[in-house]
């Protein structure tokens, strides 16, 4: 009895780290997606490595494990995509394409605001920009030190984990949009949100990208997940866009 418990406690392992992100998708394929993130002209250069992403992937257990292999690389084509997109430093006659320049930005480009709503419970330091963190669910104090994520990688790639994974009402999280478990209701029906990748930019921008027709932020992020899906070798599947969906809350 004794073997047997130690044996599946074994097998279990082996098929939790089978699971483990890294064995989908390689250094070198990382090295494909975000081709010229380490450009002498980013200033992310050196900043977002492979190692850092994988460590910070480890600490969200559902993240690239759910499912079958098509949508474990559909979710992480996902990510990559709506994050280059906050990062890239393409441009339409970029070599290589505008959608191989993600990450090489530590930050949101142009002038974000500072993502912070003051309250006794999590003030504001003095000067800084906080840009959607969630220290404390990541176990880092973002609160005195929010820099720490343009500092650290791993943090980096946690913070934005975290949002990834975490639903805030009325809108679902990515990972259970891309994962196939939303369900629309019927009010969803009614404001055009199906699921689908661009029901994941209506989740994330919705307010300035969604329900506007085309515009260059979205397909954009179109651009991205197709191209990182193409080099994973699944199909990036239908409603990509969010062109005709009411943002939520609205």
């Amino acid at each position: 009895m004794f073997w047997g418990v130690v044996l599946f406690c074994v097998l279990s392992l082996r098929g939790a780290l089978a699971q483990d992100v890294g064995a989908l998708i390689s250094k070198d394929i990382i090295e494909r997606m975000l081709l010229h993130r380490n450009d002498a002209n980013c200033n992310g250069k050196g900043f977002y490595t492979y190692d850092a992403f994988i460590t910070a992937a480890m600490s969200f257990g559902a993240f690239g494990t759910t499912g079958n292999t098509n949508p474990r690389k559909k979710e992480i084509a996902a990510f990559l995509a709506q994050t280059s997109l906050e990062t890239t430093g393409g441009w339409p006659t970029a070599p290589d394409g505008p959608f191989s320049w993600g990450y090489c930005f530590k930050q949101e480009r142009g002038t974000p605001p500072d993502y912070c709503v003051a309250n006794q419970q999590w003030p504001c330091a003095p000067g800084k920009k906080y840009f959607g963190r969630a220290g404390k669910a990541i176990g880092v104090d973002l609160l005195r030190n929010p820099d720490a994520v343009a500092n650290d990688p791993v943090v980096s790639f946690k913070t934005a984990l975290w949002f990834w994974m975490t639903p805030q009402r009325p809108k679902p999280s990515a990972h259970y949009v891309i994962t196939g478990k939303w369900r629309p209701t019927g009010a969803d029906l009614s404001a055009g949100r199906v699921p689908g990748y661009g029901l994941i930019t209506n989740i994330i921008n919705g307010g300035i990208e969604c329900g506007k027709g085309s515009n260059q932020n979205m397909e954009n992020r179109i651009g991205f997940y197709k191209r990182y899906c193409q080099i994973l070798g699944v199909n990036p599947g239908v409603n990509l866009d969010c062109a005709k969906q009411t943002p939520f809350g609205q």
